[in-house]
């Protein structure tokens, strides 16, 4: 595996102005969307970034598509800083990032035909032989050729999901960001999707950040793992290891509501109650300690560094780390 990350982010945070009522109101507050998160992606792996709704998983996500410009950190891709000011950075890395969004209903143009929706990157980057290309991705997602004189309201939804992947290979990126890609399908659709992006992958070699709420798409899916809490990463590791020793209160609470085959659901010592608190007023301290079963003094206090889990190993996609002043507790 390269030891060089495809794409790095270091200290990425994004904060969204807070205005009242009217036009010209003056502004209440700032909304921390991302807080000083560091991920490193690397080639044709996938990294995964899981949370409850309004963690700033898919903010991040458009941060780094160039979606949302940071308001502070850095992005590196291939180990070059990019600035997300020079358009020949912006050129790049949109050329080399493409997503998949969540709504496959709302992410296509309903006025036009599938063959104009695939081909609108190749025709905005100025690439030739655009007929021949949509053929070809259209032939690699599972949808006919035949069909790209047709419209998005003629498709299911899995079938415009698929129509969504295929347009995001166009300029055949080498990352794609997958939003959510399979939430709004029906479950039988689902694995179908899912088995496609991986196969894909194997066959292009890209990288995926996927943006999930379900751990166990996570599970099936990635290699590495990021999760978030109120904009910041809490706990990171390989898939394996995070499965195996989950170390942060929140994560093991987000195990215990993964369904196990027969509807029953998985068992952990840890309970989640209460509600995710106001981003514009985080709490002092560690921002789970409002919610977790065994804080104690030191977490309404202090907040804790994003630091290696003591028993746990290294491995080439790096360290098992955890944001709790009690990680490794059993």
């Amino acid at each position: 595996m390269s030891t060089t990350p495809l794409l790095e982010a270091r200290g990425l945070t994004k904060h969204f102005p807070i205005r009242g009522a009217g036009l010209f109101a003056a502004k209440k507050g700032d909304l921390r969307a991302v807080a000083d998160v560091s991920i490193k992606l690397y080639p044709g792996k996938t990294f995964a970034v899981v949370g409850e709704s309004g963690c700033g998983k898919t903010t991040l996500a458009r941060m780094l598509a160039l979606l949302h410009r940071p308001t502070g950190g850095e992005l590196r891709f291939e180990g070059e800083l990019m600035s997300p000011n020079k358009r020949r950075d912006i050129n790049a890395l949109r050329r080399n990032i493409q997503m998949i969004f969540q709504d496959p209903y709302s992410a296509l143009n309903p006025r036009m035909t599938v063959s104009a929706i695939i081909s609108e990157p190749l025709r905005i980057h100025r690439r030739t032989g655009r007929a021949e290309r949509v053929a070809a991705l259209m032939d690699a997602v599972g949808l006919a050729s035949s069909l790209g004189n047709r419209y998005p309201h003629e498709f299911s939804g899995g079938q415009r999901q698929r129509i969504g992947i295929a347009r995001a290979l166009a300029l055949e990126p080498r990352l794609v960001i997958a939003d959510e890609p399979v939430s709004a399908l029906d479950v039988s659709v689902q694995s179908q999707v899912l088995n496609l992006m991986q196969d894909l992958q194997d066959d292009l070699g890209m990288a995926y950040l996927l943006v999930s709420h379900d751990l166990a798409v996570v599970d099936h899916m990635a290699d590495q793992v990021a999760v978030m809490y109120l904009g910041r990463v809490v706990e990171s590791a390989t898939s394996d290891d995070l499965f195996a020793r989950p170390s942060h209160p929140y994560t093991r609470a987000l195990m215990r509501a993964i369904p196990k085959p027969g509807g029953a659901k998985r068992t952990s010592s840890v309970g989640l109650g209460g509600e995710v608190p106001n981003p514009m007023d985080p709490p002092a301290g560690c921002p789970f300690h409002p919610r977790c079963p065994i804080a104690v003094d030191i977490c309404r206090r202090e907040r804790p560094a994003l630091e290696p889990v003591a028993e746990s190993g290294d491995s080439p996609l790096g360290h098992h780390r955890a944001a709790c002043h009690l990680r490794g507790w059993s």
